[in-house]
């Protein structure tokens, strides 16, 4: 069984920047595809940014493409997501996932929270205008 647990969030002006991070434990998540979703208070679970086993390739949301940056160091068992130009709609709880499928990318099956089988408990992020 796999635990994630994120770190990082926290309150930040409008075009400051902040790091999660999202640690595993229980085994080695070096052969999982990982991601960010975030979700903002009345709406749904939202995906952010997707990265492959291996760190090959990579895949944001248009609303944070550019800005934000997720990255893996398998050796530490830990995700990233560096997220810059922070904006007020980027308020949420953003949550790691892990998935123990082999999913197909060519219908972009990374969008979707069913597809992932291993979340964190969530950390707040809060940009203030």
């Amino acid at each position: 069984q796999v635990q994630l647990v994120e770190s990082g969030g926290g309150l930040v002006q409008a075009g400051g920047s902040l790091r999660l991070s999202c640690a595993a434990s229980g085994r080695t998540v070096s052969n999982n595809p990982m991601a960010w979703f975030r979700q903002a208070p009345g709406k749904e679970r939202e995906f952010v940014a997707h990265i492959t086993w291996n760190g090959g390739s990579t895949y944001y949301a248009d609303s944070v493409k550019g800005r934000f940056t997720i990255s893996r160091d398998n050796a530490k068992n830990t995700v990233y997501l560096q997220m810059n130009s922070l904006k007020p709609e980027d308020t949420a709880v953003y949550y790691c996932a892990a998935s123990s499928r082999r999913l197909a990318y060519y219908s972009r099956d990374y969008l979707y929270p069913n597809k992932y089988d291993y979340w964190g408990q969530g950390t707040q992020v809060t940009v203030s205008s």
